[in-house]
């Protein structure tokens, strides 16, 4: 389930690409599949990294020739030379950071001039309303620290030197399962999800694996409304 939409992003040959906090490597994965130089993905949990390299040997390795590297690193402190990427990824990483400002200058700093910076977050609206149904959404080891308001985010990158050159929401689908989790949190938590949260993840695997084409259809017509994430495309101002 990808949130950064590559079919927006203008990859050549020549290029690297960077993700930053890649989780599970999902965005590893779809730009590896791109026509690109070389792709690498940054976290600070080693499980992530694990579980992103065994998928990639797996499933994108046997499709790709692209050099993917899966590094463990911290996105306060980006181990790369300056302007060392043209693209780079940060997908709903910001709003577990209390110092995101930090982060964004990282994240410009290893962006070559006249780059692409991607950068997702939960979307205020969707955001306040788990927060309201439960404490232990945000207040979990590793939680959200912060609601962004998408402006407040968007000026936050633009002082760095950046320009918007597009953007979305995504994942209109996960906001109702995420509101169902907040709701019967405990219960989640203790093993016994009611009915209704089961079925509704059960769904979302469904939907993950098999991708039919009216329920991506739908989540498109109801994502300006009820997407979960707002992404945001920047360019880096500067010669390339």
């Amino acid at each position: 389930m990808e949130t950064i939409d590559f079919d927006r992003l203008t990859l050549t040959p020549g290029m690297r690409v960077l993700d930053v906090g890649c989780g599970e490597g999902r965005h590893v994965h779809a730009a590896a599949l791109e026509n690109v130089a070389e792709v690498v993905g940054l976290d600070l949990e080693r499980s992530n990294l694990e579980a992103a390299r065994a998928d990639y040997e797996e499933y994108i390795a046997p499709e790709s020739d692209v050099p993917v590297t899966f590094l463990s690193g911290d996105a306060l402190r980006l181990p790369f030379e300056d302007g060392a990427f043209d693209v780079v990824c940060c997908t709903e990483v910001l709003e577990h950071l209390p110092d995101y400002e930090s982060a964004i200058d990282e994240l410009r700093r290893v962006c070559a001039p006249g780059g692409t910076l991607a950068v997702s977050v939960p979307r205020e609206g969707p955001e306040r309303v788990c927060w309201a149904l439960s404490d232990e959404y945000h207040e979990v080891e590793g939680g959200h620290v912060r609601i962004f308001d998408r402006e407040e985010l968007r000026a936050a990158v633009e002082r760095r030197g950046f320009r918007r050159v597009d953007s979305h929401f995504a994942h209109a689908l996960h906001s109702p399962y995420w509101w169902l989790k907040c709701l019967w949190w405990d219960r989640d938590e203790r093993g016994d999800p009611p009915l209704p949260l089961r079925a509704y993840d059960r769904f979302l695997e469904w939907d993950v694996l098999e991708s039919p084409r009216p329920v991506r259809l739908l989540e498109r017509a109801l994502d300006p409304a009820l997407g979960k994430s707002v992404v945001y495309y920047f360019e880096l101002e500067g010669q390339a």
